[in-house]
C-alpha cells in the first residue's frame, strides 16, 4: 500500500502509529507532502532522527518543504532509481527517500509529478531565532526547466501532482494574495499556477497549510492519512446514473 499525509515537523509518533494500525512493512510507502523535518537542524540531531526512522516497518517518500534541506546539497546523499526516476538516498537509510523537484514518478500505476518547495513566512522569526532557513527553500530556474521539460514529455498530462504549496488560484483561503503588501514571495505558487493551467491532471495534494481539506480536485493534508489514489476510489464508489 502507498499512504500519503501532510508536513511532520519532525514529529514522527504519527508514523508509527500508522505501523502498527495497518501492520505495515518496508514495501509499504508514506508519502509526506514536505517540511518532513528530516534534514533540518544538521548532521547529529538529524542523524539521531534518522536512526529511529529507519527502525520502523515502512518506507518513507518525502516532498521538499521549506523546512527542509535540500538532499542534493548535503554530500552523503546520493541519486537512485525510485519507482522510475532519480530521488535522494543515503547508503544505510534505504527506507528514507526524498523526492526529487520536477521527476514524474510511477506509483501504484499513477504517473506522479513532484513539484516541491515554497517560500517560508516564518524566515525572519527562524533568521532571528538564528534557527535553519534554506536559501534553496524554492525551486530554482533549474528545477522549473527540468519540470517543465518532462511535463511536455508527457505531452502536458499525468494522473498526479504532489507540492508543498498551492497553485497561487488555488490556495485554500483568500489572504495569500494579500501578503503580497508585505513582502512575501509567491513566485512558487505563481508558477504553479501556469504549470495547472496547462496541465491534464486528475488530483493534486499539498501540504504547507497546516489544514485538511479536499476543494474540487485539490487535497490539502496535515494530520490526516489517506489510502494514495484515493480520488479514484471514491470516483469507484460513487454510483454510476443513465
Amino acid at each position: 500500500m502507498i499512504y500519503i499525509t501532510g508536513d511532520m515537523h519532525a514529529k514522527f509518533a504519527p508514523i508509527e502509529a500508522i505501523c502498527e494500525k495497518y501492520n505495515t512493512t518496508t514495501d509499504d510507502i508514506l508519502i509526506i507532502l514536505g517540511d518532513a523535518g528530516i534534514n533540518f537542524h544538521g548532521e547529529v540531531k538529524d542523524r539521531k532522527k534518522k536512526d529511529y526512522l529507519r527502525t520502523l516497518p515502512i518506507t518513507l517518500f518525502s516532498v521538499h518543504g521549506n523546512h527542509d534541506m535540500r538532499p542534493a546539497s548535503i554530500p552523503s546523499y546520493k541519486e537512485v532509481d525510485f519507482h522510475g526516476a532519480p530521488a535522494y538516498m543515503e547508503d544505510g537509510y534505504e527506507t528514507l527517500l526524498f523526492a526529487k523537484c520536477g521527476e514524474i514518478y510511477e506509483l501504484d500505476g499513477l504517473s506522479t509529478l513532484v513539484l516541491g518547495g515554497a517560500y517560508s513566512l516564518d524566515k525572519a522569526f527562524r533568521l532571528a531565532l538564528k534557527w535553519p532557513w534554506f536559501e534553496d527553500e524554492q525551486p530554482s530556474d533549474e528545477i522549473k526547466r527540468l519540470a517543465e521539460e518532462n511535463i511536455a514529455a508527457k505531452n502536458h498530462k499525468v494522473d498526479v501532482v504532489l507540492s508543498h504549496t498551492a497553485p497561487l488560484s488555488h490556495l485554500p483561503f483568500s489572504g495569500m494574495p494579500k501578503l503580497k503588501t508585505i513582502e512575501i514571495d509567491t513566485t512558487t505558487e505563481e508558477w504553479l499556477d501556469a504549470i495547472e493551467k496547462t496541465l491534464d491532471y486528475e488530483h493534486w495534494y499539498c501540504g504547507h497549510f497546516h489544514l485538511d481539506r479536499q476543494i474540487g480536485r485539490f487535497t490539502f493534508m496535515m494530520d490526516e492519512v489517506l489510502p494514495f489514489g484515493h480520488f479514484r476510489m471514491a470516483n469507484e464508489s460513487t454510483p454510476q446514473t443513465d
